[in-house]
């Protein structure tokens, strides 16, 4: 194993305080803890917006806090969830009196310490907190994480689009409402062409022949749907996007925004010839894309390979998600 760490175990810890030390005027930690809070937390006159999971899957959680997104991000150990405890600190400092809204991804265990913190946080103060779960993995009904489908990229649309609402001043209830309508319109599928090794085990978390591909992978390198031998760019687009498609039943005249995501070790050449299969399989759909986004946005460590997400789209989330955001991983500008 050839990796830029020091300790395994101190992975985590180690860059959790890089982070901060790259933002300092952006992102604070919480003493004695995993959590990146917002510099300014809690946010006078906002609902708070928190997030949070296992390590590993950079950008996602920390580096999307900031004005007009999360407030807060909780970061567990390689693949593993954060500790009740440590949610339910970062749910009380987050809050500044609108309450707080948790974006959960759907992993037993994710949604199990969630809960737990979410009342560890209501006993210790008076927060008002709620929670959406996200499961836009159209590959798998069932995996080895979760009952139900996973929680995967879409969950960077539903921080976009709750965080907007958020920044313009909506309550916990609106802001939940629109959190969960990204939820319901959003699907996403992903593939492997490698497996990713964590810093603690320093070998592959799964076999992956040099001639064959996985369709519907998840972000912790769970099985998908199916091994095959190696296809094209244009096949694997055209798999993954005509399963998303069939799970939204999009009509013709629908408007989209989508993403490109890559895994942690696809080049970003790769990624835009998927994405030029892509818009041309939609504009052949009749289906208009509003908004493409190409890059990293929820990796599994090293792993090549990319997903596709599509969002189905109204006049109110185009707006949400053309709102300003200022994040170390995305910003948007007022136009």
């Amino acid at each position: 194993m050839k990796k830029l760490i020091n300790e395994p175990g101190a992975v985590v810890d180690e860059m959790l305080d890089g982070m901060v030390a790259a933002y300092p005027e952006a992102l604070a930690r919480l003493d004695g803890t995993n959590v990146l809070v917002r510099a300014d937390a809690p946010v006078e006159g906002k609902v708070g917006i928190v997030s949070g999971g296992g390590s590993g899957h950079e950008p996602t959680h920390a580096g999307y806090i900031g004005d007009g997104m999360l407030d807060g991000a909780a970061a567990g150990e390689v693949f593993t969830s954060p500790t009740a405890d440590q949610l339910g600190e970062m749910i009380q400092a987050c809050d500044a009196g609108e309450g707080v809204l948790c974006v959960v991804k759907n992993y037993e265990g994710d949604v199990m310490n969630f809960e737990t913190g979410i009342e560890l946080a209501e006993m210790e103060s008076d927060v008002e907190v709620t929670y959406v779960v996200v499961d836009d993995d159209v590959a798998v009904e069932d995996s080895l994480y979760t009952s139900g489908r996973r929680g995967v990229c879409g969950t960077i649309f539903v921080h976009k689009a709750a965080g907007a609402k958020a920044a313009q001043g909506g309550d916990l209830a609106e802001v939940e409402r629109v959190a969960q309508k990204v939820v319901d319109r959003v699907g996403t599928m992903g593939m492997a062409l490698t497996s990713c090794t964590t810093p603690e085990k320093g070998e592959p978390t799964f076999d992956l022949p040099e001639d064959e591909i996985e369709l519907g992978i998840g972000i912790h390198g769970e099985p998908g749907i199916e091994r095959t031998e190696v296809m094209d760019a244009d096949s694997v687009t055209e798999h993954l996007t005509e399963r998303v498609l069939e799970d939204l039943e999009l009509d013709a005249g629908a408007r989209v925004a989508t993403i490109v995501n890559g895994m942690g070790g696809t080049p970003q050449m790769e990624l835009f010839v998927v994405n030029r299969r892509l818009q041309e399989i939609l504009g052949e759909r009749d289906i208009e894309t509003w908004d493409a986004w190409v890059g990293d946005y929820m990796t599994s460590l090293d792993m090549a390979g990319c997903s596709i997400t599509l969002l189905e789209l109204d006049d109110e989330l185009e707006e949400l998600l053309s709102h300003p955001v200022e994040t170390p991983a995305l910003t948007v500008r007022d136009d």
